[in-house]
């Protein structure tokens, strides 16, 4: 396949893959390193010292076989390869990227040698942070239901671990957004240890004492007969809807 147009005769190809913001090493079709960006020696210069290399220069000349634990695993993607192939690595544990390897084809189809770029190039423990927040954030949703009011649907199941981090993002965002009523929904929950009673208490201790109400809504049976002991007057209704209908009609 042709590309379109014309490189300007001041820019070399070269210079071009040089500029791009990623990182970009060549390879020839023996899977021999012969070529990286300005991009790629900087950011390989921490991770040479991974492979017991010196710098970043130190890996022109090796085989990509070097920088796998399985060679010949990677060597049979290599020798299949007809596109581009796109897939998430781990370097040294340390190392988090995407890599994608496009093999260099000749107009008679042969593979003259390989672009590979790695991208989204960031250490494992970064990842693993961003990764929790991620799930931190999908865990429970709160939704905003009225001017001031939130909704809680609890999904899944919930440890001592998570109602306390769902308490610290409760009463955040109650005090951030002035909410005086927050509706918990207990449809879909369910909690895997003893002491139901003292977690949802805590819960509602926690919002009562910021000048919020909490209002239980949709009880499920296989809490129902746990949660009679709850110490402090809690209103319970049965929908979410008659919860709502209970605070527009009391604003």
């Amino acid at each position: 396949m042709s590309a379109y147009g014309n490189i300007p005769k001041n820019i070399t190809s070269l210079n071009a893959l040089d500029s791009i913001g990623e990182t970009i090493i060549i390879a020839d079709n023996q899977y021999t390193v012969m070529w990286m960006n300005s991009h790629a020696k900087n950011l390989l210069s921490s991770v040479a010292p991974l492979f017991g290399l010196k710098e970043s220069q130190d890996l022109i000349g090796l085989s990509m076989n070097h920088f796998h634990q399985r060679p010949g695993y990677q060597q049979k993607i290599m020798d299949q390869l007809t596109g581009p192939h796109r897939s998430r690595i781990t370097i040294r544990d340390q190392f988090v990227a995407d890599i994608v390897i496009t093999p260099i084809v000749q107009e008679e189809n042969s593979i003259e040698g390989y672009i590979v770029m790695l991208m989204d190039v960031t250490t494992k423990a970064e990842e693993e942070k961003e990764k929790e927040k991620l799930i931190q954030a999908l865990s429970t949703p709160i939704l905003k239901v009225w001017k001031n009011a939130i909704a809680i649907p609890l999904i899944g199941e919930f440890d001592l671990e998570r109602f306390d981090l769902l308490i610290t993002n409760v009463l955040e965002r109650c005090v951030k957004d002035r909410v005086d009523y927050v509706l918990l929904s207990l449809n879909d929950v369910y909690v895997g240890e003893d002491g139901v009673t003292h977690y949802f208490q805590k819960l509602i201790d926690c919002i009562s004492l910021i000048g919020s109400k909490c209002i239980i809504v949709g009880i499920p049976a296989s809490l129902a007969a746990t949660m009679t002991s709850l110490e402090r007057d809690v209103l319970i209704f049965s929908t979410t809807y008659d919860g709502l209908q209970y605070i527009i009609e009391h604003e």
